[in-house]
């Protein structure tokens, strides 16, 4: 079974690198994110753009990194709220 934190960690780097790349399209619920994890790739995208220019290497292991701890942290602060926009 996939955890809740292993499942947002792939979501949010599949997501990441789509909009990094100029794929992403719609906003975060045509992606399937909630609104918690949209948060977390605006950070990841932001943190990754700065660090393009170290390679596509790096770049993907800094973007799975930052999804994790940003996912880690989210559910360890409780995750998604009432909503399923949280």
């Amino acid at each position: 079974m996939t955890s809740d934190v292993d499942l947002c960690t792939k979501i949010v780097g599949h997501w990441s690198r789509e909009v990094l790349d100029g794929r992403g399209y719609g906003d975060y619920q045509s992606m399937g994110l909630s609104g918690g994890q949209y948060e977390i790739l605006r950070k990841v995208v932001d943190t990754a753009r700065a660090a393009k220019r170290q390679g596509a290497a790096a770049t993907g292991r800094l973007i799975d990194r930052q999804a994790r701890e940003g996912c880690l942290a989210w559910y360890r602060g409780g995750g998604p709220g009432e909503g399923p926009w949280r």
